[in-house]
């Protein structure tokens, strides 16, 4: 392992089939009958080979396809070509000093791609999944949510039949779409069409201190178990006061980009649930400096994804089973996106229920033809 040193870095911009339109407050993440664009990577070392996968959501973010792909092909990749793989901490490290942070950490989706591809890279070369390389397995199988973000209550019905209809029973509802009418009668059209379902809502940092106290206080009669990123991710102080007067747990996401973050939250009595996202946290490295930040400050965690195709759904999988997250779970990719370039073993969902992957690595089987076919652009570091 300690010979086993990075040679060749290759990106990929694909476009993969969207299933269906997704909407946040921020705007479009898929939109039905145009593509969806990733950008993967594969890194090779000692004829070993990992992926991973960034996803651009400028409705949700900064990071854009040209961003990430740029990103990782003139910056990120030659700093890490020639390290030892087995080496991510260091890894870490060299990307802080080519992609410096600004306020938080710069550009985590692309650095989250490379990590992602390091750990499949490092399983691989020893025949073992990322939870055995860790050490770290609590849970077998992750409870999922179905996501709804209708725009009338007709729509918000018909969401929540299909998730019954895919065995799901838990639902997370995009809110700050709409006026603050509206969006609570849709959460309460969710409510009346599942009345003993887990459910939450994500506002996505669409409202104000004001705002998000009056929902609040309204979503409670609605049995809502969390009120997840309300405000601005910087607005730390609004944060603080909407804590101290909600009736309802606030979750972070998007004020959640590293590890340090987390701690001012702590620090200022902030937050009550933490968010593990991988992209949004530089990867799974961060990833679990973040949630074991959180689990040893006692605060419950939660698991969100970024509308990841399989190679980001597994690395999710692999974080919230190590730290035994057991409520139901926003990992959505499959409900909006097909993973074409999948090429054999990968995610197996049944029931609403995903089984943790034990192949090695993160246990998917990436078709580089398939890849090679769906690219629009590439480069080889």
């Amino acid at each position: 392992m300690e010979s086993l040193v990075v040679e060749r870095i290759e990106v990929f911009v694909v476009e993969l089939p969207s299933i269906r339109s997704f909407s946040i407050s921020g705007g479009n993440v898929t939109t039905e009958g145009k593509p969806a664009e990733r950008v993967l990577v594969k890194v090779t070392a000692g004829g070993v080979t990992g992926w991973g996968e960034a996803t651009p959501t400028p409705a949700w973010t900064y990071e854009t396809v040209e961003s990430i792909s740029t990103t990782i092909a003139r910056y990120l990749a030659p700093a890490l070509v020639g390290r030892p793989a087995w080496d991510l901490d260091g890894a870490c490290a060299v990307y802080e000093k080519v992609i410096n942070r600004g306020l938080t950490i710069g550009s985590p989706i692309a650095k989250s791609a490379l990590d992602i591809a390091l750990h499949d890279l490092l399983g691989r070369a020893l025949g073992v999944s990322v939870g055995v390389l860790w050490g770290q397995r609590r849970l077998d199988r992750i409870t999922l949510g179905w996501i709804v973000a209708g725009q009338t209550a007709d729509e918000v019905r018909q969401a929540v039949e299909e998730g019954r209809a895919h065995g799901y029973g838990a639902y997370k509802v995009k809110v700050g779409l709409h006026d603050e009418a509206t969006d609570l009668s849709v959460v309460a059209a969710v409510r009346e069409a599942a009345p003993d379902a887990p459910l939450w809502v994500d506002a996505n940092q669409a409202y104000t201190v004001d705002g998000a106290l009056r929902m609040a206080r309204r979503l409670a009669d609605l049995n809502v178990s969390a009120f997840e990123q309300p405000l601005p991710a910087n607005d730390v102080t609004g944060l603080r006061r909407l804590r101290d007067h909600s009736p309802l747990p606030v979750a972070l996401d998007e004020s959640l980009r590293h590890p340090s973050d987390l701690a001012t939250f702590v620090k200022l009595d902030a937050v009550d649930i933490a968010i593990a996202k991988v992209q949004r946290s530089g990867g799974l490295t961060l990833s679990r400096r973040l949630c074991q930040l959180a689990e040893d400050a006692g605060l419950r965690i939660m698991g969100s994804g970024l509308t990841d195709t399989d190679l980001g759904f597994a690395a999710s999988l692999h974080l919230f089973a190590a730290f035994g997250v057991d409520t139901p779970v926003d990992l959505n990719g499959r409900q909006f996106v097909h993973s074409a370039y999948v090429g054999g073993e990968t995610v197996k969902v049944t029931g609403g229920t995903a089984l943790v992957p034990t192949g090695p690595g993160l246990g998917v089987e990436v078709d580089e033809d398939a890849v090679r076919a769906l690219s629009t652009a590439h480069w080889t570091v």
